[in-house]
């Protein structure tokens, strides 16, 4: 299916290799932040984290920042057809080209995560999956002088790129503030990770987020988290 349809916008996936998935859905409304004046969505894909976060917090500007050409050009169309579009907007660049006068309160990512594996064979997916330790340090530096000095940095990962992030954050001065441990079910172990670093040291929070009660029956607390966003719900 190209076109994903939501209650207030629509979001067109052609020519993107990344399709709208639970990981990026999940990192839309799970990331928090006090009435952000400025977001940025670094990997914006389709542009839907993007789309998310601009009807969640309606006075904030959201800029997207996605290197693949054709993918930030669906993206704009899609920013174009919404409600939003005078919020929103995508720059197609590499997140280390990426130049901003200002600072931003919210930063969220959905970064490629196969660290140092083997390449996927088809070159676009491959780009949108892959990175090295190097891009992970190139991506801490970039959101390390882009943030705030209250800003949070909310990004999602499998557990052990996760946790890889988090220690290479402290050489940028950004420390552990919450994590979120993503569960298929209850039975199941963690997948993915959301994590929220931030200037400030301290105690970080945990919690645990179950996806399925059981078999293709969502819990009750995902469906009350995307209640205002899918049209099942």
């Amino acid at each position: 299916m190209s076109v994903f349809r939501f209650k207030q916008f629509e979001v067109d996936q052609s020519g993107c290799a990344m399709k709208i998935n639970t990981d990026g859905v999940l990192l839309a409304v799970l990331s928090q932040s006090e009435t952000p004046k400025r977001i940025l969505d670094i990997g914006t894909g389709t542009g839907v984290i993007a789309l998310m976060l601009a009807q969640r917090f309606g006075q904030a500007e959201v800029h997207a920042v996605e290197i693949d050409e054709v993918a930030a050009g669906t993206a704009q169309r899609n920013f174009e057809n919404s409600v939003f579009k005078d919020r929103l907007r995508v720059s197609a660049v590499a997140i280390e080209q990426f130049d901003s006068a200002e600072q931003f309160d919210l930063i969220v990512s959905n970064p490629p995560y196969f660290v140092n594996d083997l390449k996927n064979a088809t070159e676009k997916k491959g780009l949108a999956r892959h990175t090295d330790e190097v891009f992970f340090d190139q991506l801490l530096a970039k959101v390390a002088s882009l943030l705030s000095e209250k800003g949070l940095f909310w990004f999602i990962l499998p557990v052990k790129q996760a946790q890889l992030l988090v220690e290479k954050g402290k050489n940028h001065g950004l420390s552990l503030a919450k994590q979120i441990h993503l569960h298929s079910d209850e039975r199941k172990p963690e997948f993915r990770r959301i994590v929220c670093l931030s200037r400030a040291g301290g105690e970080a929070a945990s919690e645990h987020f179950y996806i399925y009660e059981s078999e293709k029956v969502y819990t009750q607390a995902y469906q009350a988290l995307l209640k205002d966003f899918f049209l099942a719900y």
